[in-house]
């Protein structure tokens, strides 16, 4: 059993630098600063962009790191991930406090998010011991096979080679420097260099500088692990379009998710990007749950869109019930709530103006009136929840009401039957939530919009509400375009390995020469697939 050593409670000073292979080092181009977007006003210090030069130079690192890190015992990959959960643990009041000022993000969710992020890494160290992310497979040789000799198949997977990590703008740690994708790349065995949010530098230089320390008390290379600030397109294009990056974990708005993913196939080598990019989550009344609890379900639905300020990436955009007086009570119920919730600061003043601008367009849509807003703030980085109705048939003749407003913005959309609720799903795009409230007698309805949703979303829920994603070895956090760029994966859960490691065979290999996952003697112990049945023989 490994005894740990917790490192003292810390009070990182906020520099301004960033982090290139161990160096804390001060970007080259322009000068920005972290805004308190609860007062509007500028934080210290300034922090300074890099420029290509630099860009290029973590990533060099990254790719001189990679051998040794994919050579290194699992057990000191392990450690790295459970060194960098205690450093950021000790470090976590700082950088929560921190986070709390550049975001306006509530101080008690910004604490748990840092709980998240260290247990995310210590799931993913875990999991290494477990092994079962190596997928090793072993069909030995039939020699009197005929007409020909059967060879000796082996097979595990490897890791892809440096990742390119965008963070978050919405949660700054869970998402961010080193949140899911960094864990998992990691823990794939893939150095990682990290473009920071700019709208939360303090918080991710207090988090960069946290894992460098880890990194330094692995014993692994300096490279890897980097963390650079980069101003607009130009420097992340170029960090993607770098020969030594492997592999993208973006999470953000389709529009940048999209460049990227185009830049990447672009490439003279086309490399895999994994964007999370646009839901929004649609949540389905049956009957007979109306029916039960219109009301009850009106007032939580309020309380999941307006959690966080509606920034969360699962919050509920669009409701779609059947016409009745259960879709009534909910509707009232719902817009009460909705007009007595509080305005909230949102993240940046740009994701403010954009959801401004969404909820204006809503209002102005012919057949969609808004039914209720919270009181107007009067101030430009902070929001108020909105929330309106239309019918079906405005709806599926309207693919603009599908977009996703970012925000505490939601649709209720109002079929005319049970088949017309089925049309509304069919025609959705790809979702990473999708939620049935349903009572028992729903359940012939509910049988028919499954299938519909298996198709449309990554996490199909039954009698909840979507916001709030459990780090479980079975979670999906993912889903069809455009929720994401590859519908096959996830980024919340250890499957997210997966997307930075791929799979290599050995066919008819010298025993001696194989890697110990798939040497005959399996010297790990590992559950393998032999000759088609499972053994750790």
């Amino acid at each position: 059993m490994t005894t740990r050593t917790q490192p003292a409670r810390q009070t990182p000073a906020v520099t301004g630098a960033m982090y290139i292979a161990g160096d804390a080092v001060t970007g080259d181009a322009g000068t920005f600063h972290a805004v308190d977007p609860a007062e509007g006003t500028a934080l210290e210090p300034a922090f300074r962009f890099a420029g290509s030069e630099l860009a290029a130079r973590a990533a060099e690192l990254a790719e001189a790191a990679f051998e040794p890190f994919r050579a290194a015992p699992v057990e000191q990959r392990a450690r790295l991930l459970e060194l960098a959960a205690d450093e950021i643990d000790a470090a976590g009041d700082a950088a929560a406090q921190r986070a709390h000022l550049e975001t306006g993000l509530p101080l008690a969710r910004l604490t748990g998010e840092v709980a998240r992020t260290t247990g995310q890494l210590r799931l993913f160290a875990a999991t290494l011991r477990e092994g079962s992310w190596h997928g090793a497979r072993i069909d030995h040789e039939l020699p009197d096979r005929k007409p020909a000799r059967r060879p000796d198949v082996r097979q595990r997977r490897i890791p892809v080679g440096p990742v390119a990590v965008f963070a978050a703008s919405n949660f700054p740690l869970a998402f961010s420097v080193a949140g899911g994708d960094t864990a998992s790349a990691l823990a794939a065995g893939c150095p990682v260099v990290v473009k920071a949010h700019e709208a939360h530098p303090g918080t991710s230089e207090i988090v960069a500088a946290a894992v460098t320390r880890a990194v330094a008390a692995s014993g692994l290379p300096a490279g890897v692990f980097s963390m650079v600030f980069a101003e607009g397109p130009t420097v992340g294009i170029e960090l993607v379009t770098h020969p030594a990056i492997a592999a993208v974990g973006f999470t953000g708005s389709r529009r940048v998710g999209l460049a990227l993913v185009a830049a990447a196939a672009a490439r003279p080598v086309p490399i895999p990007v994994y964007a999370e990019m646009s839901s929004v989550n649609p949540v389905f009344l049956l009957p007979g749950r109306l029916a039960e609890a219109g009301t009850e379900l009106g007032t939580a639905f309020a309380g999941s869109l307006t959690l966080g300020a509606g920034q969360f990436c699962t919050n509920p955009g669009i409701v779609v019930g059947v016409d009745g007086r259960g879709l009534d009570r909910f509707t009232a119920a719902a817009r009460d709530a909705v007009s007595a919730s509080a305005p909230a600061p949102m993240l940046t003043g740009r994701i403010a103006a954009s959801y401004a601008d969404g909820v204006a367009r809503l209002a102005a849509h012919p057949g969609t009136e808004v039914i209720a807003r919270a009181p107007d703030p009067g101030r430009p980085t902070w929001g108020s929840a909105a929330l309106a109705v239309t019918t079906a048939e405005e709806f599926l003749a309207s693919p603009e009401l599908r977009e996703e407003v970012f925000g505490a913005a939601s649709l209720i959309v109002r079929a005319a039957s049970a088949e017309q609720l089925l049309d509304v799903a069919r025609a959705m795009e790809g979702q990473l939530t999708a939620t049935v409230h349903a009572a028992d007698s729903d359940a012939p309805l509910a049988s028919e919009l499954l299938p519909v949703l298996e198709r449309k979303a990554g996490r199909i829920l039954f009698n909840g509400w979507p916001t709030g994603v459990e780090v479980v070895p079975s979670m999906v956090h993912g889903g069809p375009f455009p929720a994401t760029s590859d519908g096959r994966t996830t980024s919340v859960g250890t499957r997210a390995m997966e997307r930075f490691l791929r799979p290599v065979a050995y066919q008819d290999v010298p025993d001696a020469l194989l890697p110990p996952p798939v040497r005959e003697s399996n010297p790990a112990g590992l559950l393998r697939l032999v000759d088609g049945a499972y053994t750790r023989d």
